[in-house]
């Protein structure tokens, strides 16, 4: 599983540019690797996606060189029937032998980011741990701190941070909460995202797991006529013959909140021209 607050699922390990440093290794420090790229290098094809602390993996390759080959078996898509596949510096996880015990999950993180302490309120173990992150709680609150097990141990998150899982929460109030995010190809937090990102993102805060990908998502969801699409369902868009690449929150009769590639954030807008010209489908997520 992941030990690190974000990582970041490689194409290859040779996808890795100098600039990603600050994505790898056990800092993982997605804030200050997200500020360091230019709009330009935040679109690079070598992510493909992240992955969130705590998140199970299925290790397929262990390089001498300090990279896994693995399956993100949270994040379904079309790739493998597993999960999502890419690569992973094997320092980012906790292997087989390493993983700990653990009970039933029973807390999620509500708040876009947190920090895990050493101690309640004491210094900061792990930084910027992100919204939909699971945490399994090793004891009881202690003066608004609640022990938990991620990553490496016991570590304490603030009880105003967090939430029982099943507690209800609308997805779209989730994604309202990440307007402003940059765009970042293959993203998945609160500091990088891209579409499908948001969507798989913000379903997952509230327990629900849809794939990873766009296309993915519309083969995992239900058809309603456009027209009829309500706050919280989702637009489509494709070119004429080609696979859906883009997808949208709906906020309202032809408006959407979404990670937009040409304003390189997420926003809120009224559908323009040219996303009207490729919508061809409204969605319904289950439940």
């Amino acid at each position: 599983m992941v030990r690190v607050a974000v990582a970041t699922l490689w194409s290859t390990p040779d996808a890795v540019r100098p600039i990603d440093s600050c994505a790898l290794g056990r800092t993982a420090d997605i804030p200050s690797w997200v500020a360091s790229m230019s709009a330009e290098q935040q679109i690079g094809d070598g992510v493909l996606s992240q992955l969130l602390l705590g998140e199970r993996v299925r290790v397929d390759e262990v390089r001498d060189d300090g990279w896994a080959q693995v399956v993100a078996l949270q994040q379904p898509g079309a790739r493998d029937t597993r999960g999502y596949p890419g690569w992973i510096p094997t320092e980012q996880l906790l292997l087989a032998g390493e993983t700990p015990a653990r009970d039933d999950t029973t807390l999620v993180v509500d708040a876009t980011s947190t920090d895990l302490r050493a101690t309640p309120g004491g210094p900061v173990v792990l930084a910027n741990v992100m919204i939909g992150t699971l945490l399994v709680p090793l004891g009881e609150l202690v003066d608004g701190w609640w022990p938990v097990g991620a990553g490496d141990g016991l570590m304490w998150v603030a009880a105003a941070d967090v939430t029982t899982v099943g507690q209800p929460a609308a997805a779209l109030d989730v994604a309202s909460r990440l307007r402003g995010v940059p765009y970042v190809w293959g993203g998945l937090s609160a500091y990088g995202i891209d579409c499908s990102g948001l969507v798989h993102l913000s379903w997952r805060r509230c327990g629900v797991v849809l794939p990873r990908d766009a296309a993915d998502q519309a083969e995992a969801t239900e058809s309603v006529g456009l027209g009829s699409e309500r706050p919280g369902d989702l637009y489509f868009f494709a070119r004429p013959g080609r696979r859906i690449h883009h997808v949208g929150i709906v906020t309202g009769n032809r408006r959407m909140l979404h990670a937009c590639y040409t304003q390189r954030r997420v926003v809120e807008e009224p559908l323009p021209e040219a996303r009207e010209a490729t919508l061809v489908a409204a969605h319904r997520v289950a439940g």
